[in-house]
């Protein structure tokens, strides 16, 4: 049963009588029982297309066409209906599941309140009544601690938690139509087959249709039934899940499949899009060039660029002793490695298992409880502020997030030199932004743009470009290229080997995506509750792991 048609949709918007069509004439239908995948890049019309389903368009976007809402015997064209309308629509008929749950939810209101709130404002339910109901959909989204789990506030909660809680307040109303929107593209490969068992199972149990949108194409092929290709605003291919992706029949479909990361492509420059597909308008470096180590990096290999030496660190938890104090839980234990001169180390574990807390304790921002982290052969706690600064840098998930969208970006990189005094004068830090953002594969002239003006891809490369701006030694790249599609994850990663060819830094790179790992480090470290398991040379761990964990993370990524 058909219950969502769309029909020569077209998004566009109009600026001194310049029109800019975003979605170009594109038709589907979704069907209950079944998970339609809509895929494609980062700017090819996925979430607006989702977005305008539901009425949510930002101003100055205009549309025309159909999308027809068929619901019982009753079809509503939800393009031609006021905004009153379609409130009573959605969230109870048609709901949503955002990327990113820490913006979606409410920081100041308890988990379980905002669940609440869906049910009294669509279903009417008195607050006994809602609080219950929301009890049995914690339940459901197998969040069994429910009492504990309601009282919370999204910070207090793991990121597939946060996203579970998402998916009961979509699933409050049960709604005739769920659009999933990129639902677990910051989440590790186990969390992420949860998350997707999760919806397919509610997808069957309440007959729903579902969109799926995402860049991930092993998700697409086992869980969805039919995919549709979008490509600057365009719908190039659909059809059966199977058969799409195993003989795909538009080149752009054949490019996307062919930058998909794999073992084999260890050492290599990974493939992009531009490779394979004439009419992408990707950036791509110089694949010859050659290029000679800075002055500024002499490399000691005899004092490892980092060495953690039995630490431990952890946080004050809600827990309480028999006396009423606070327990202290801590999140890493008993942790030993060391960075050698010129090598990135991965970091591999799944959500809670104490990545973060292990980057955030070697960049100063929680204290060790025992144990000593050393810098370059220094205790990092006898560096400066600024020292410490112009040593170690990080380049975070979130390219939106990481810059001020008030800060052109010329400002943005050159900032950082003028507060460290790395250039007196002005025209010499614009110079330098200048070159560091040709480094990274833009060009001049993007320094006076503001973020906003950006791709996510070209985003995550200003990131870059800043971190480098003050020469440091060590970087910390955590989760940075986890937000991105495959075929920007390929250029973001082939810049890093071939910046780390240039300058010759160290690096801690953190990731859930074991392909991504085996590509870019050296040697590798998984955690797990805290510890490190298992540590070694990349090929060796990934290839032959000791470790029961090692070999269950690798099983879940479909890695054999």
């Amino acid at each position: 049963m058909q219950t969502l048609h769309v029909q020569s949709l077209q998004i566009f918007s109009s600026l001194k009588g310049q029109k800019k069509i975003l979605v170009d004439e594109i038709e589907f239908e979704l069907t209950a029982g079944k998970m339609t995948a809509l895929v494609g890049e980062s700017g090819s019309g996925k979430s607006i297309t989702a977005l305008s389903v539901l009425g949510l368009l930002q101003t100055g976007l205009h549309t025309s066409g159909n999308i027809l809402f068929h619901n019982n015997e009753k079809t509503t064209n939800l393009l031609q209906i006021s905004n009153a309308e379609i409130e009573l629509i959605r969230g109870k008929e048609i709901a949503m599941i955002f990327q990113e749950p820490m913006t979606a939810l409410n920081p100041l209101m308890r988990c379980g309140k905002q669940i609440d709130e869906c049910l009294i404002q669509h279903l009417k339910l008195n607050k006994k009544e809602a609080k219950n109901r929301s009890f049995e959909l914690l339940k459901e989204v197998e969040l069994f601690d429910t009492e504990v789990i309601y009282h919370k506030y999204p910070h207090q909660l793991s990121g597939g938690q946060q996203q579970r809680i998402m998916i009961a307040m979509a699933m409050s109303c049960e709604p005739k139509i769920l659009i999933a929107d990129e639902p677990t593209t910051a989440l590790d490969a186990r969390v992420q087959k949860q998350i997707m068992l999760l919806i397919q199972k509610l997808q069957i149990q309440k007959n729903m249709s579902v969109l799926f949108i995402t860049h991930d194409l092993s998700l697409v092929k086992h869980f969805a039934q039919e995919v549709l290709v979008m490509y600057k605003g365009k719908l190039v291919e659909r059809g059966d899940v199977s058969k799409v992706l195993e003989n795909p029949n538009h080149a752009y479909t054949k490019a996307l499949l062919a930058c998909v990361p794999s073992f084999s492509m260890k050492g290599k420059v990974l493939p992009v899009l531009s490779d394979f597909y004439s009419d992408h308008e990707g950036v791509k470096l110089k694949k010859n060039e050659q290029f000679e180590k800075d002055e500024n990096h002499v490399l000691n290999e005899k004092i490892p660029a980092l060495e953690v030496q039995n630490v431990n660190a952890g946080y004050t938890q809600e827990a309480r002793t028999i006396f009423g104090k606070p327990k202290n839980q801590l999140a890493i234990r008993d942790i030993n490695f060391k960075v050698q001169q010129g090598e990135i180390m991965g970091l591999i574990g799944e959500s809670g298992s104490g990545k973060s807390t292990l980057s955030k304790t070697i960049l100063k921002i929680v204290s060790p409880t025992t144990g000593s982290i050393c810098l370059e052969g220094k205790k990092i706690e006898t560096y400066s502020r600024k020292a410490f600064a112009q040593t170690i840098q990080v380049v975070f998930q979130d390219p939106y997030g990481s810059l001020n969208p008030q800060l052109n970006i010329e400002k943005t990189i050159s900032e950082p030199m003028m507060v460290h005094n790395i250039f007196s004068e002005e025209k010499k830090r614009k110079d330098r932004t200048i070159e560091l953002l040709e480094m990274v594969g833009l060009q001049a002239g993007d320094e006076k743009k503001f973020p906003h003006q950006f791709s996510g891809g070209q985003r995550q490369r200003i990131c870059i470009a800043r971190a480098l701006s003050l020469n440091p030694s060590f970087i910390i790249f955590d989760e940075s290229v986890s937000a991105l599609d495959l075929s920007v994850q390929s250029q973001i990663l082939n810049l890093i080997v071939e910046l780390k060819q240039k300058i010759g830094f160290s690096a801690l790179f953190i990731t859930h995506n074991l392909n991504v790992v085996h590509y870019i480090s050296d040697r590798v470290m998984v955690m797990q509750n805290g510890m490190i398991v298992e540590q070694g040379n990349t090929e060796v761990i990934l290839r032959n792991p000791t470790e029961k964990y090692t070999r269950q993370l690798l099983e879940e990524a479909g890695i054999k």
